[in-house]
């Protein structure tokens, strides 16, 4: 967090990206990062409430509301395919960041708990939007970097983000497509997010019941269905190392599809 942070004050130092209206990109992204990072630090020491851990995300929202305002009403608007192009006007400002924010973010956190889910999963989709952002790319090098690297060493057990990292990169991809009018194609590439999140309030909420996954000591294994994990153990046991590949290829594809309806509306 603190490299990619130290990295993206140095290109607002240079003047790399442009500012707009008195309004840096860089900046923007690198204040989202920090609150992202201190929100997971607070949760990994004193264990916040999931009320809490729910809202306080929305604050991040703020500055990105004052980015978005300051470049402009084309920020308002987003392109759905077959609906085509939609302005949401003000509500955009004040409903679609904060939803998109806290969504993102609590997501990101919620699908975890295995070696590499929390740094392979997001790198995925880091690329993803990397790759059709224009010059905005060059924000994220230094944390694509540094993420590749974290998901390296978690992915064999060496390394832990816990919900440091895993706030931070949450708020990082929200940030990011906002500052790059990409909303529509991060909503689409974190659809399995989506998926397990449904699935642990639902579940929660009507039977009060969370997910859980056994471990034999060589396999995961559930007799529920109550999470993305859950979900594709129910009733077949896995290796951990599967179970994570198995998730990374839904994100993967998803992002996939994101990437070609981009494409297809340019």
């Amino acid at each position: 967090m603190l490299v990619s942070v130290i990295y993206i004050f140095l290109i607002y130092f240079f003047d790399v990206v442009k500012i707009s209206n008195g309004v840096s990109p860089s900046l923007t992204l690198a204040v989202s990062i920090l609150f992202g990072g201190f929100l997971g630090m607070l949760d990994d020491w004193i264990d916040l409430k999931w009320r809490l851990k729910a809202f306080l995300p929305l604050i991040a929202a703020i500055p990105l509301i004052s980015f978005a305002y300051g470049w402009g009403t084309a920020r308002t608007t987003i392109v759905i395919p077959l609906l085509g192009t939609i302005d949401f006007g003000i509500y955009y400002y004040f409903i679609i960041i904060p939803i998109l924010v806290a969504i993102v973010t609590n997501a990101v956190n919620m699908l975890g708990g295995l070696n590499g889910l929390e740094t392979v999963c997001p790198a995925i989709i880091m690329v993803g939007l990397m790759t059709v952002s224009g010059s905005n790319a060059i924000l994220l090098i230094c944390p694509m970097i540094v993420w590749i690297i974290l998901a390296f060493f978690n992915f064999r057990g060496k390394i832990f983000v816990g919900n440091t990292g895993s706030f931070a990169i949450g708020m990082t991809l929200a940030a990011f497509a906002v500052i790059s009018d990409l909303k529509f194609d991060l909503a689409i590439s974190i659809l399995p997010y989506v998926l397990n999140s449904s699935l642990i309030l639902l579940t929660f909420f009507f039977y009060k019941k969370k997910a859980n996954v056994s471990f034999d000591g060589e396999k995961l294994a559930s007799d529920h269905r109550r999470s993305l994990i859950t979900l594709i153990t129910y009733h077949h046991p896995l290796t951990e190392r599967q179970v994570v590949t198995i998730i990374s290829l839904l994100v993967a594809a998803s992002t996939a599809v994101a990437l070609l309806l981009f494409q297809l509306l340019l």
